[in-house]
């Protein structure tokens, strides 16, 4: 009768490579090429330039969800993932939720159209204080990402170099939205309260989110890749 195979060896120990392998996969599914980056991006877009110049706001809403609409029915139609255009819907929805609660509150048309930019601003900063949170407890979101590969939660954090190699990886993880949440609150911020155009604040907001938001995601994930070539190191030393 044959033994178990005991744990520690039927399930693989995190390593340089392990998490570099995790780091690609991760990127490839959250960037989602250049397909999912249009499909996630175009909706926001076509919502600032419709309404900018028309201050529709109820077209700019349509418009945006037709966007979305289209480009869902084709990746049915494909039987491809719908992530990422599920993920512009259920943005563009959050958003209008918040243009109605501004509506209600008696809002300006353009205190509407600033109020459709705030769930993202808030999403950015909850999801950087979390990260940076496990961080500093020693417990690196990016680490559960690993344990979720090989197989054990928690079996990477009995190693320092991968602990350490972690922290790095998942403050780059965070450093998008932070520096999103510190560029884009402000301006919303001063929009709402008047202190410079709202319309201007939206343009700048925009561009702060569709301009500057994928070249930064971009670069992170880069330097995350650049960080794992730079360090990979055997975990430990080899027997003589």
């Amino acid at each position: 009768m044959t033994e178990g195979v005991p744990p520690s060896e039927s399930t693989p120990q995190p390593t340089v490579a392990t998490v570099e392998a995790m780091v690609r996969a991760q990127m490839s599914t959250a960037l989602g090429g250049r397909r999912g980056m249009i499909e996630a991006g175009v909706p926001g877009i076509l919502f600032t330039a419709i309404w900018l110049p028309t201050k529709d706001l109820r077209l700019a809403l349509v418009i945006s969800l037709v966007a979305a609409g289209i480009a869902l029915a084709v990746r049915l139609a494909q039987r491809s993932t719908v992530q990422y255009v599920m993920n512009a819907v259920f943005s563009i929805g959050i958003g209008w939720l918040f243009v109605r609660i501004a509506a209600n509150s008696g809002g300006s048309e353009s205190d509407q159209a600033l109020a459709f930019f705030l769930p993202g601003i808030i999403y950015s900063l909850v999801y950087t204080i979390v990260l940076g949170i496990s961080c500093l407890s020693t417990w690196p979101l990016v680490g559960f990402m690993l344990g979720s590969v090989t197989g054990d939660a928690t079996a990477w954090h009995d190693d320092r170099q991968v602990v350490r190699l972690c922290t790095r990886l998942t403050w780059l993880l965070a450093a998008p939205g932070g520096v999103g949440v510190l560029l884009q609150g402000p301006v919303w911020l001063l929009g709402w309260r008047d202190a410079i155009d709202p319309d201007v604040a939206v343009g700048v907001i925009a561009f702060l989110r569709y301009g500057l938001g994928w070249p930064l995601r971009i670069a992170s994930w880069s330097a995350m890749i650049w960080l794992l070539a730079r360090n990979s190191t055997p975990l430990e030393p080899e027997s003589a």
